[in-house]
């Protein structure tokens, strides 16, 4: 079947859905207050072309979802929030609907649980940016059915992206073997006095890294990224609590690591 794709959130990941599925479809794209909707306009104009951005429909009414096949939720990574957003979503779609989360980190079983219905869900980890980077991580809930199974695999190759199942760990896999890196090269910094430039250029010229792990931080955002290592249980440096509590959390404030101001 074709889904018909509705995404709950505003940020960069569900914008970057949203942009990558327009290839493909219509898509409807809900925001929770007016702020996130204009800023999720300013995001879509930016990254796609017209005729991709006269698919994307920005809403902030949940019923605008009822008739969506398969709802992303891609809201702030915490459990809380995330739960609520998708017992909500099981209130406003139809039963056989797809429920899906983007979390990096947080238990999938525990999410499923809370529409009621976790035979329909699934893990959809994408990730940033959403049209250039290919994997998807898909994490099943036990219960998960096989025509959920069958559809989530089916939407990941209509999006261009190659899917590969990983277990109901935190962090899954790439973020359970990542943040354990970038954390110590922190580390590494407060160890030896080198600052974010020398230590990048160490591992883009030296290991062939495509982006250094500091710079890697601050795209991520040192909020997200103070969460996920949080989840897995990886300890967080104090040079990254520091700058979340300062606010500075990267490219999306400014500055972190970086100025980018």
């Amino acid at each position: 079947m074709q889904e018909r794709l509705g995404i709950a959130g505003s940020g960069a990941i569900a914008c970057g859905l949203a942009v990558t599925a327009a290839g493909h479809g219509d898509v409807v794209l809900w925001a929770r207050s007016e702020r996130s909707e204009e800023r999720a306009r300013r995001n879509v104009e930016k990254m796609c072309a017209k005729h991709e951005h006269d698919r994307i429909r920005i809403v902030r009414d949940l019923d605008a979802l009822a008739d969506e096949t398969f709802v992303v939720e891609a809201v702030v990574e915490e459990h809380e929030p995330k739960a609520a957003i998708l017992s909500e979503l099981a209130g406003h779609t139809a039963e056989d609907a797809i429920l899906s989360t983007t979390t990096s980190s947080l238990s999938i079983g525990a999410l499923a649980d809370a529409t009621g219905r976790p035979h329909t869900f699934v893990g959809l980890h994408v990730f940033n940016p959403v049209p250039r980077m290919k994997l998807v991580e898909l994490v099943f809930p036990p219960e998960a059915d096989e025509s959920t199974r069958d559809r989530s695999y089916k939407l990941c190759e209509t999006l261009g992206k190659t899917a590969v199942e990983v277990p109901d760990i935190p962090g899954f896999v790439v973020n359970r073997l990542l943040f354990p890196y970038l954390f110590s090269a922190v580390e590494l910094m407060a160890e030896t006095g080198l600052d974010a430039k020398d230590v990048d250029s160490c591992m883009t010229l030296g290991a062939g890294m495509p982006m250094g792990p500091l710079a890697l931080l601050d795209f991520i955002g040192l909020d997200v990224s103070q969460a996920i290592g949080e989840a897995i249980e990886t300890p967080v440096p104090e040079a990254v609590q520091e700058l979340v509590t300062a606010g500075t959390l990267g490219r999306k404030t400014g500055q972190g690591f970086y100025n980018y101001e």
